[in-house]
């Protein structure tokens, strides 16, 4: 159940948080500044993981890191 606080305002510290995820899995996916689109999509991802109640740091990299394995899993037609 998504948490009613993160309808639209986040605090100073739930930022913090956001951005350090954002670099790191970034820097994991070696997205360069140029690769816009794609830094944009991660961060709209990102958000919607947070607001969807996985608000703690290494929960919410550990479950971007699981989606992104699931996905290049479809792309290549693995289980």
């Amino acid at each position: 159940m998504p948490l009613q606080r993160y309808s639209g305002v986040f605090e100073p510290a739930d930022l913090d948080l956001l951005q350090r995820v954002f670099d790191q899995l970034c820097n994991e996916r070696r997205l360069a500044p140029k690769d816009k689109e794609q830094r944009e999509e991660l961060a709209e991802e990102i958000v919607g993981v947070f607001r969807n109640g996985i608000t703690d740091e290494a929960d919410l990299l550990h479950a971007l890191s699981k989606r992104r394995r699931a996905q290049r899993g479809h792309v290549v037609g693995k289980p």
